[in-house]
């Protein structure tokens, strides 16, 4: 039996606007934009990733964004009104995604300097310190530092 190895290469996120998300997560969260090309019929295939994420930059990737070491956002611009319905809601109110730092502190008041959106306050819980944010369009986010990093 050969060794398995799987890994999840991307996780799609519904958005309006493909510009518009590219700008918010760039410039707001400073993460990286791995890939925007150009399928056709208004459809792209965007990748973004946070910066260094892994250990990862977006010179070791394929032509398809893909990185042995990444998880990538795909950003899907949603076409028919129940895909419109799920933008800033994928998992019904809860937090869907968590950005995890090695300095909690320098990224919380980053973010809170660019207008993004907090729920809380931050908060010391038994594994880290954590905060709930949401993206453009709501969608909630934990950014959370561990105890162990």
């Amino acid at each position: 039996m050969t060794n398995v190895q799987q890994h999840i290469g991307s996780i799609a996120l519904v958005v309006k606007d493909y510009d518009e998300a590219i700008e918010f997560y760039t410039q707001k969260l400073n993460f990286e934009l791995v890939e925007d090309t150009d399928l056709g019929d208004g459809k792209r295939w965007v990748l973004i990733s946070p910066q260094n994420s892994n250990g990862a930059s977006s010179n070791g990737t394929s032509s398809n964004g893909a990185n042995s070491s990444r998880t990538n956002l795909l950003l899907a611009k949603a076409t028919t009104p129940e895909q419109m319905s799920a933008i800033g809601n994928q998992t019904g109110g809860r937090v869907f995604l968590f950005l995890h730092t090695n300095d909690f502190w320098r990224d919380y008041n980053l973010m809170l300097s660019k207008g993004v959106t907090f729920n809380e306050e931050p908060r010391v819980e038994l594994y880290g310190t954590v905060v709930v944010f949401e993206d453009l369009y709501g969608t909630k986010w934990d950014l959370l530092q561990l105890n162990n990093q």
